[in-house]
């Protein structure tokens, strides 16, 4: 068995019984399900979906190297669309974007806030001073990648954010939601690893996979 590579057993229904079959995650991410590609027997299908034999259109991207590699890895260009719109509909109830917008308005975090707000502009102009990123108007929380954590007083590298939500002074997400933003700078997968969602995030992820799924079975 691969070292990068573990296999899980998971159940199979048939007509008169169910039974267990056996599937490979990647070592370092549980949640990632590994399969043979079909169409280049020297790479591997990457899915969060335990569906065997996978849908590509559905995956993270397939990879020449296990446990993959920004080299190795070839990305899905479906995938990025609708990971962000997950995340859209999703990040104001997410209780990790929910700490760090508590974070933020809180004393320690308008120093955080402002700090990283130096970082992004080398500035420390007004809207750095005496509130919430800006005159008490609120401001952006990061969406990030739980893959790297970054230190403390310090914001995610760009290939880690996904984007970021807005937050009021009261520490509300605005318009409900926040207005999420994708920063276009995001990768799935990069030296420190592939995709590290949220437990709260991957399981909405994998539920809007599951219906994508089932579309696309439909139109079989």
């Amino acid at each position: 068995m691969n070292a990068a590579i573990t296999t899980r057993l998971l159940p199979r229904a048939s007509r008169h019984f169910a039974h267990l079959r056996a599937v490979s995650t990647l070592s370092n991410n549980p949640h990632i399900y590994v399969f043979a590609n079909p169409q280049n027997p020297s790479s591997y299908i990457l899915s969060l979906l335990p569906t065997d034999p996978p849908s590509s259109s559905l995956a993270l991207g397939a990879t020449t190297k296990l446990p993959p590699t920004p080299q190795s890895f070839t990305e899905n260009p479906r995938l990025l669309p609708i990971l962000h719109s997950v995340i859209s509909e999703n990040a104001s109830s997410d209780p990790q974007v929910q700490s760090e917008a508590a974070v933020m308005i809180s004393n320690s975090g308008v120093s955080f806030f402002q700090t990283a707000r130096r970082q992004q502009t080398g500035s420390a102009g007004a809207s750095d001073q005496g509130g919430y990123g800006g005159g008490g108007r609120g401001g952006w929380v990061h969406v990030a990648d739980q893959r790297r954590i970054p230190d403390f007083g310090r914001i995610p590298d760009p290939e880690d954010i996904f984007g970021s939500v807005e937050v009021d002074g009261q520490g509300q997400f605005v318009d409900g939601h926040g207005r999420y933003q994708p920063s276009g700078t995001y990768r799935i997968c990069t030296n420190d690893g592939i995709l590290g969602l949220t437990d709260f995030m991957r399981q909405r992820l994998v539920q809007r996979l599951k219906l994508e799924e089932a579309a696309e079975k439909d139109k079989a």
